[in-house]
């Protein structure tokens, strides 16, 4: 069989698995139950029909403006009755935000003791904002990638797919979320390499240094989850999980977690690292193996230290206003460090990270000697595609 056969067989065969997983995963799930997470099970969609009053309110030291507006329930029970609610009277409203006709909410609707039908208001409606927000996505990564950046979207979809519809449901069931998050993994990054860059000797060698690397970061972040003695309950929805479901491994749920997590920085590492050292062999074959991986390294390392920078802040900045909290409160530093949830994300990017510095040069070796000579190059292009997508340059 040719490359492109043994392409087609592989990426038929791992989609087949992956529907029989999707399929099969909620064998074993625990009953529903009947509790609620996020909004409660009376809340409805409603629109803003009339603006009945507007001024000012103090709550605490806080003045802030108010509405009562008119609004017409759009579904359950209730569905087309017309009630009253305020917003920002009886609560902090954030600034800026105006309820305006036609506007789509979330309100609670009840009866209450005296017998009356009453509403109150719980938050915005944002699907379509968020589907503006996706379309414009979309049509960014085609302008920017062509086909390759819609491929993109939807290697997106297939992760989601398998995260949401075969590890959580694992999980969920009792699996190890360890061994759930790692077949997953390996499932949807093969899956969604194939079809970004397709059957490519390239995409081999991506996925042996995302494989190699993964196996490391599995190692240490078990090794300091127990060596820093965390339990995985900094996080309070750990808390509520684990009365929800109480047969799952919070432990081995944040060792996966780091795993899952790692995976999208390695994906993009790992493909610059082995598309470097082949462009590095097209633009000059008699490089020896040694200039090669020399000369790759450098471009790893740079890699590296902007992903690390970018790491770094995008903690910070998603984590400012619990910084902020700290210093009001004047909290020493040893202190804040070793609060669990705290010590879980130092663990999860420091151990991330060094997942990101093994893949580098496990990445470069394996691609430096895979095209370190032309009758090795002849061999595994026969079995594992041309060396790049771009195959007219070769």
């Amino acid at each position: 069989m040719n490359a492109k056969t043994n392409g087609i067989l592989v990426f038929t065969s791992l989609v087949v698995i992956l529907l029989v997983l999707v399929f099969t995963a909620k064998q074993g799930l625990p009953e529903p139950d009947a509790q609620s997470v996020g909004y409660a099970s009376d809340t409805v969609e409603a629109q803003v029909v009339e603006i009945l009053e507007e001024g000012t309110t103090q709550m605490g030291k806080i003045t802030q403006a108010y509405q009562i507006v008119k609004i017409r329930i759009l579904d359950g029970d209730y569905q087309n009755e017309t009630l009253q609610i305020d917003h920002g009277k009886r609560q902090l409203r954030p600034d800026g935000f105006t309820l305006k006709l036609h506007d789509h909410v979330l309100v609670t609707v009840g009866v209450s003791p005296e017998g009356k039908l009453e509403a109150y208001f719980v938050d915005y409606v944002r699907r379509q904002s968020l589907l503006i927000l996706v379309g414009i996505f979309i049509i960014g990564s085609f302008l920017i990638s062509g086909w390759k950046g819609l491929r993109s979207v939807l290697s997106i979809g297939i992760s989601l797919v398998v995260i949401l519809y075969y590890i959580m449901p694992r999980i969920l069931a009792g699996d190890d979320p360890i061994l759930a998050s790692l077949i997953g993994s390996v499932l949807f990054l093969a899956l969604t390499q194939y079809l970004i860059y397709g059957w490519t000797l390239k995409t081999q060698l991506a996925l042996a240094g995302i494989t190699g690397s993964v196996i490391v970061t599995g190692f240490l972040s078990v090794w300091f989850v127990n060596y820093a003695y965390l339990s995985g309950f900094g996080d309070e929805n750990a808390m509520y999980l684990m009365q929800a479901a109480g047969n799952i491994n919070i432990r081995n749920l944040l060792v996966a977690s780091i795993i899952i997590g790692t995976l999208g920085v390695l994906d993009d590492l790992v493909i610059g690292q082995s598309s470097a050292v082949i462009e590095l062999h097209i633009a000059n074959p008699a490089l020896s193996f040694r200039q090669r991986f020399t000369s790759a390294m450098n471009i790893g390392r740079d890699h590296v230290a902007a992903t690390v920078n970018t790491l770094v802040l995008a903690y910070l900045g998603a984590s400012m206003s619990m910084f902020l909290l700290f210093s009001i409160n004047q909290v020493n530093l040893g202190s804040m460090l070793n609060i669990d949830y705290i010590a879980e994300e130092i663990v999860r990017s420091l151990v991330g990270t060094l997942g990101l510095f093994t893949a580098v040069p496990i990445t470069t070796f394996l691609a430096c000697l895979a095209v370190n000579t032309p009758e090795r190059i002849k061999k595994l292009t026969r079995i594992f595609g041309p060396l790049t997508d771009s195959t007219h340059r070769h």
